[in-house]
């Protein structure tokens, strides 16, 4: 590949304030190691900070680069406006990898993801949606179930907490939900197995990359089993360092296959570029429901995206490298 003239945009690293701090870090971690393996690449590399303020869309307005590398994940302190920003760097023509505004945003509205997914044949948990006391949406769900945030990610919202299993739990989750997001409410029913994660990449030829499963069974006795806050980002905790992930081999080959097949026609739904990352769920009779999608994961060298990366025999370099040129070739770009 010719050098190319590569800006990473990001969000501002004095994110404490948004109580987000361990997100911070990770995406710090992010930031540094793409940028790392650009410059080894031969690549002219230099950092946009997106931090909310109208400067830096006047500093976009002004970029010249050959591609953007997005991992922006919101826009000042909101989190619901990261396909704003795509959508700007659409106005301005700018180049950039990953997912536009338009899977961006289905993707995020977790209640609208489910219904594209169920047209599409994908198997997703059955759910409500409630805001203030409106119903969306409504499947007949049975307790236990997960309530969470319909329109946050990176588990924001969700914790050990978001396990309910009675009206009384139930209501109380509502009402805190409400008052801390402000928009509508996913009530889902629960899916009890185990956690499953799939990577995906590519275009116009798509990937699954090997799963990837996150062992919850040494969580603390009376602990509910998701994967929320606690064990994702909350790295002092006993549920953090309990928690490993690790490539399952005990799976039948149909149901592997079944679930990347699912993966995929999930990114091509839901409009999603470049690389992904789907969040299953599989029953002790194997049967797998999609919980989330994640377009634009991290990809720090520890985290899952990654791991399953490693596993299809990539190493990271040259996951990051094969990002850029999916990005490049979406744009028809010739360095």
């Amino acid at each position: 590949m010719a050098k190319l003239r590569i800006g990473i945009a990001h969000g501002p690293d004095d994110e404490l304030a948004t109580g987000r701090s361990e997100r911070r870090d990770r995406r710090k971690s992010d930031v540094q190691e793409v940028a790392d393996v650009l410059t080894r690449g031969g690549h002219d590399v230099f950092s946009i900070i997106v931090d909310g303020r109208r400067e830096c869309l006047a500093k976009l307005a002004g970029v010249e680069a050959d591609l953007l590398f997005n991992l922006v994940e919101a826009f000042g302190d909101d989190d619901t406006k990261e396909p704003y920003v795509a959508a700007y760097y659409e106005l301005l023509g700018l180049r950039y990898t990953g997912s536009g505004p338009r899977g961006l945003s289905l993707a995020m509205d977790k209640a609208l993801t489910k219904k594209v997914l169920q047209f599409h044949g994908v198997q997703t948990p059955k759910f409500v949606t409630v805001f203030r006391g409106r119903l969306d949406w409504a499947h007949d769900v049975e307790f236990p179930v997960i309530v969470k945030p319909v329109r946050e990610d990176g588990s924001m919202g969700i914790g050990f907490s978001a396990l309910v299993g009675s009206i009384k739990e139930l209501m109380e989750r509502i009402d805190a939900l409400h008052a801390e997001f402000n928009h509508p409410v996913l009530i889902e029913q629960y899916i009890e197995g185990r956690e499953i994660y799939v990577g995906v990449i590519g275009n116009a030829q798509v990937e699954a990359f090997p799963l990837v499963e996150l062992d919850l069974s040494q969580l603390p006795e009376g602990t509910p089993k998701i994967a929320g806050q606690e064990v994702k980002w909350q790295e002092g905790t006993q549920a953090y360092r309990v928690t490993k992930s690790h490539l399952p081999d005990d799976l039948p080959r149909e149901v592997v296959q079944t679930i990347q097949a699912s993966a995929v026609t999930s990114f091509q739904a839901l409009q999603l570029r470049d690389y992904a990352r789907f969040d299953f769920r599989i029953t002790p009779n194997n049967t797998a429901y999609l919980i989330e999608a994640n377009p634009n994961p991290y990809l720090y060298s520890r985290d899952l995206f990654i791991q399953a990366a490693r596993a299809s025999g990539r190493t990271h370099p040259q996951t990051i490298l094969e990002i850029v040129d999916q990005a490049l070739s979406r744009y028809g770009f010739q360095a």
